[in-house]
């Protein structure tokens, strides 16, 4: 007889719609996160008025939403980094970050497009016009 297997052995399971409540679009901000991008909690002293503990007992987030700010909270995380620790699609994760932002408990420092990066040509000539002067 093989041994069956029951919910209650399952644990919690919950899908990842039920963690954004159904929705899948993120704020247009949280939309242009990379994967790359670093997540920073926002801690007392920074942001508008400071952020506390009791800011996470706020009925509108969810433990994901906590999750999120107290892993943040001991360093700064990468987007991926917190889909990959909270085990969620990085989609899910945006929509979080997202949530976060609007309410101030996090900021998010994004890197640099290699577009915007200064081209490495310009910047042995200024240094080489220095060196001449």
């Amino acid at each position: 007889m093989t041994e069956r297997w029951f919910d209650e052995a399952a644990g919690p399971v919950v899908r990842p719609y039920a963690m954004t409540r159904g929705r899948t679009r993120c704020s247009p901000e949280a939309a242009r996160l990379d994967l790359i991008a670093l997540v920073i909690a926002r801690t007392a002293g920074t942001g508008a008025g400071g952020r506390h503990e009791d800011d996470l007992h706020d009925p509108a987030l969810t433990p994901e939403h906590v999750d999120i700010v107290r892993m943040c909270r001991r360093s700064p995380l990468s987007v991926a980094e917190l889909a990959t620790d909270l085990d969620v699609p990085v989609g899910i994760v945006r929509v979080l970050v997202g949530d976060l932002l609007d309410a101030d408990l996090v900021r998010v420092s994004r890197p640099v497009p290699p577009a915007e990066l200064p081209d490495e040509n310009i910047l042995r000539e200024v240094i080489n016009g220095l060196r001449a002067l």
